[in-house]
């Protein structure tokens, strides 16, 4: 019995999603625990390498520089060469710069070790993203995304306690835990890189483990998809260039992403600065992992709902105005119990955020300049994460998340302005009907 063309749609979702969502999640938990656990180190290495805030503020944000010089680079090879190799490369290198990390011996080489590991991560996110839109039509766009992101708030809950163990139980000959941290932190990278090559497949039509029939529908879709793009879109990189939509998603990204990595480099610290003294480094760890633990249920449902009602803009800002509100709750915190309800309110707003921007910012971009206009949004909104942490090192706690929740305010500000041609109509390829449904304007 020949299988209807509904069957092969639900059987075809259903294998791309469990091939390579759970996989994708899994490489992001790994980037994002590499990133971020110089937070947790800070409880030992400033206090051994003598950092003040405002270097510690520095450290954590000059990741970004070499990040955004390489990541548009690091883009159009990934689309010439293929994700496969080109995301193992990424990870393989990013795992032995976090690995030499737990052996430099003063500020000048933890400098160069975060600069370097920037440009050694450079392209994987935006990477991640365009692939998505390799295997993913618009409809399915969100929940990919929404899963994609449960790595940001799993790495919290991974990290939280696996670093600050280390932190306080590994102190093999000599070296402290926050040296340790890194080296056993990298090795994941460098193993899940070597498998990449083995397991990633770069487009639909080299799936072996897709049917023909499979293989026909799918290309189908997507390209339906990118025809009907094209024509809403801009197709040349250079007037994509000029078009303004482009610099206001690289605004808005800029606004939450600031806020975003502003609160995880130093959320240990915030929550350590309130909490009583004698408070142990994994004691620390349980708490931070409290807004973790609310970040997983609101990116699914936001990925979920913003599909389901096609209203992604409406999501993005009433996820603001939730991060606005957390932000000043926790500068007028002044007890530890307060802090972290009030960090949990703002891991909502700012979870809920990354679950469905990066579906809403595909719809601006059509086959050709994806590669080019996903890279430039995320490597100008990287930069955010170098202001992030510099300013809750320059300010104290109440000035700083001030600061943050304005900083959301000109992001709602600037999503307001952004508006989506809208073409409904259906597209028939190759024999295949696909009809768009373009998100409200």
């Amino acid at each position: 019995m020949t299988p209807t063309m509904k069957e092969i749609e639900k059987k075809t979702v259903r294998k791309t999603m469990m091939r390579i969502l759970p996989f994708i999640l899994l490489l992001y938990i790994i980037a994002y625990l590499d990133r971020v656990n110089l937070g947790y180190a800070a409880l030992q290495m400033n206090a051994e390498l003598a950092l003040t805030a405002e270097v510690f503020g520095l450290l954590s944000g000059i990741f970004f520089i070499g990040y955004f010089f390489f990541e548009v680079p690091s883009n159009m090879i990934m689309n010439k060469v293929g994700a496969q190799m080109w995301i193992a490369r990424i990870m393989i290198t990013w795992g032995i710069v976090v690995i030499l990390t737990g052996f430099v011996q003063g500020t000048t080489h933890l400098y160069m070790a975060r600069f370097l590991l920037g440009v050694a991560e450079a392209g994987f996110f935006p990477g991640i993203i365009l692939y998505l839109t390799y295997w993913f039509r618009a409809r399915e766009r969100g929940k990919a995304t929404a899963v994609l992101l449960l790595a940001l708030p799993i790495g919290g809950l991974i990290g939280a306690p696996v670093s600050t163990w280390i932190l306080d139980n590994i102190s093999w000959y000599g070296m402290l835990g926050w040296r340790w941290m890194f080296i056993l932190e990298g090795l994941p990278a460098i193993i899940l890189g070597i498998v990449v090559v083995f397991y990633l497949t770069n487009k639909p039509s080299n799936a072996k483990w897709l049917t023909d029939e499979e293989k026909e529908w799918l290309e189908g879709e997507l390209n339906a998809e990118r025809l009907q793009s094209a024509q809403v879109n801009k197709v040349s990189k250079i007037d994509m260039l000029k078009d303004s939509k482009v610099w206001k998603l690289s605004l808005l990204y800029f606004t939450g992403y600031t806020a975003v990595y502003g609160l995880s480099f130093w959320l240990p610290t915030i929550i350590k600065s309130l909490s009583a003294a004698g408070t142990t480094n994994m004691e620390i760890g349980w708490l931070a992992m409290i807004p973790a633990f609310v970040g997983i249920p609101v990116i699914l449902f936001v990925g979920w709902n913003a599909d389901r009602t096609n209203s992604y803009k409406t999501h993005l800002l009433v996820c603001f105005i939730i991060g606005i509100f957390g932000f000043i709750g926790c500068g007028l915190s002044e007890s530890v119990s307060t802090v972290v309800l009030m960090l949990a309110i703002t891991s909502a707003g700012l979870y809920g955020f990354t679950g469905c921007f990066f579906a809403y910012m595909t719809f601006f971009f059509s086959e050709s300049t994806a590669p080019v206009g996903i890279a430039i949004v995320n490597s100008f909104a990287a930069l955010g994460g170098f202001v992030g942490p510099m300013i809750l090192g320059m300010l104290d706690l109440t000035s700083g998340m001030f600061v943050l929740s304005a900083l959301l305010a000109i992001g709602i500000i600037t999503l307001m302005t952004l508006k989506l041609v809208s073409k409904k109509e259906g597209i028939t390829i190759s024999g295949v009907q696909a009809t768009r449904g373009v998100p409200e304007a």
